[in-house]
């Protein structure tokens, strides 16, 4: 079964909007794992305009079953990282002040500055994974690097799919395929929601992971974090 990791960025956002503590964000990485998620993810950008990097702190002992921080690797976020050592850590080349993640990594432009960090990472045990697109030379470039999981970006093909181009997912399979090869691990996210993701998941061999944030939260405002959490993990098994 294909893990579902949350991401609680957005119960951040909410939270920043009226600047005080509610909703609650520990109370509900809390709750998610209680309703079944098997992972909390979050990333945290230096602005800190949804996730403050005192999140991560606070989240480590409230989270029991994956933690996930996802960002892009600058001094300040490896500290953090290195402070609160997660489960895994998932690089992310995000321009400063981008709305949302918008690419994968050149994996071969950058071999040598990820395999520094990402070897920095697995010193301190903490599982790694990379952004990338779903091209096969960033998969190669990815496995040169060392990292345990690539995360394949999957807003192109959630973009195909809500046009009913379901030929959308070939680069992925090809992709995983040659990660499955390489022996990489592979974790996907972005855009992915209740109406795409069991065609993902049906179709890429080997998924490891799924990291969601956005649309399961939009979704559960209408149908409640319990059941959109059960509704991901039935199409997941």
């Amino acid at each position: 079964m294909t893990k579902l990791s949350v991401n609680i960025n957005k119960i951040a956002t909410l939270r920043n909007a009226r600047g005080g503590n509610v909703p609650n964000l520990l109370q509900v990485a809390t709750d998610l794992q209680r309703f079944g998620a098997q992972g909390i993810t979050i990333h945290p950008r230096p602005d800190e305009r949804h996730i403050r990097y005192q999140d991560a702190r606070d989240l480590k002992p409230i989270v029991y079953t994956e933690f996930n921080i996802e960002g892009n690797p600058q001094h300040n976020f490896i500290d953090l990282v290195l402070e609160t050592k997660p489960t895994q850590v998932t690089l992310v080349p995000d321009a400063i002040g981008a709305i949302t993640s918008s690419a994968g990594w050149d994996t071969v432009k950058n071999q040598a500055y990820l395999k520094e960090v990402i070897a920095e990472f697995q010193r301190h045990n903490i599982r790694t994974s990379i952004f990338v697109d779903p091209v096969l030379a960033m998969i190669e470039g990815a496995k040169a690097t060392g990292t345990d999981r690539i995360e394949l970006y999957t807003e192109a093909f959630a973009h195909e799919y809500s046009l009913g181009n379901h030929k959308g997912i070939e680069a992925y399979v090809k992709a995983a395929e040659l990660a499955n090869e390489l022996e990489l691990g592979i974790n996907a996210g972005h855009d992915l929601s209740l109406d795409n993701i069991q065609f993902f998941k049906q179709n890429i061999p080997g998924l490891l992971e799924v990291s969601i944030g956005h649309a399961l939260i939009s979704e559960a405002l209408y149908l409640g974090l319990d059941n959109v959490v059960n509704m991901y993990l039935n199409k997941l098994k």
